[in-house]
């Protein structure tokens, strides 16, 4: 299960990436990070057959639970570590403009009116 929820998450966000109109929000990262634990996942996979062998494709139901809180838990740290990223790199200068106070012509333009 965790493999499968990480391969849907890098694929989603590998759809998005390639559709994008620019770069500001730097999917690039998040999506080399959800394919970096698929890829993790996927030797941990060939591990465990291995080991395993046939009893590996039938898990009980506590252990697919586990796995999937697990696959849950890797996609959410991975967009807390892109926000984090997107927050310190600032490319829109959004956190700028809110600990500075300033603020461009247009948004002075709308305060006037």
């Amino acid at each position: 299960m965790t493999l499968l929820i990480t391969i849907f998450a890098a694929v989603a966000v590998t759809v998005k990436w390639y559709n994008r109109k620019n770069d500001d929000m730097r999917l690039g990262s998040l999506a080399l990070m959800y394919w970096g634990a698929s890829l993790m996942w996927f030797v941990d996979a060939i591990a465990e057959y291995i080991e395993l062998e046939a009893e590996f494709f039938t898990p009980g139901a506590a252990d697919m639970l586990n796995d999937s809180f697990l696959g849950l838990s890797v996609v959410a740290l991975g967009l807390v570590i892109w926000v984090i990223r997107l927050l310190v790199a600032d490319p829109k200068g959004v956190v700028k403009k809110m600990f500075t106070g300033s603020k461009n012509a247009a948004d002075a333009e709308i305060e006037k009116e």
